[in-house]
């Protein structure tokens, strides 16, 4: 069973603060299993939100399985992430919220919610108090649009 899936298993988490981890598995195009010090956690990509690819009773969305596809390219099993937590850091379903950012070996730092917005693989989603970035993903989310980039060429 997952840490983070809520109730008794959910370990304390405090706003904004980093962790070091592995990916382990992407969920979809904005949800991860993350191992953090032996303990696996369902990671909730803070400001973007995908199409739907996994959702029980639900269709598949539009672009929705690139944006899964896209999330692996960027975050594949095994990559070292730092995650910086909301000022909020769960959400209802005990999900940890999380500003995701891959690790390299030379110490650079993708932030990977940016890149899916940039890229034109989600649209951004904001939910107080996890603002901290909203205005760079309302910027990204509109050049990609403007581009005719991933989703907003297909499903738009």
């Amino acid at each position: 069973m997952l840490a983070g899936a809520g109730g008794c298993g959910a370990q304390e988490t405090g706003p904004n603060q980093q962790l070091d981890g592995t990916a382990v598995r992407v969920v979809d195009g904005d949800t991860i299993i993350v191992n953090l010090d032996g303990r696996e956690e369902r990671v909730r990509y803070i400001g973007i939100d995908t199409p739907e690819s996994v959702k029980p009773n639900a269709p598949i969305d539009c672009f929705g399985p690139e944006a899964s596809h896209a999330n692996e390219q960027l975050l594949p099993s095994g990559s070292s992430v730092r995650l910086v937590v909301g000022a909020e850091p769960r959400d209802r379903y005990g999900r940890l919220l999380a500003y995701v950012y891959r690790k390299d070996e030379g110490g650079k730092e993708l932030f990977v919610n940016a890149e899916l917005i940039r890229r034109g693989y989600a649209d951004t989603l904001v939910f107080p108090p996890n603002t901290r970035h909203a205005s760079e993903f309302a910027q990204l989310r509109n050049r990609a649009r403007r581009a005719g980039l991933g989703l907003w060429l297909y499903c738009r």
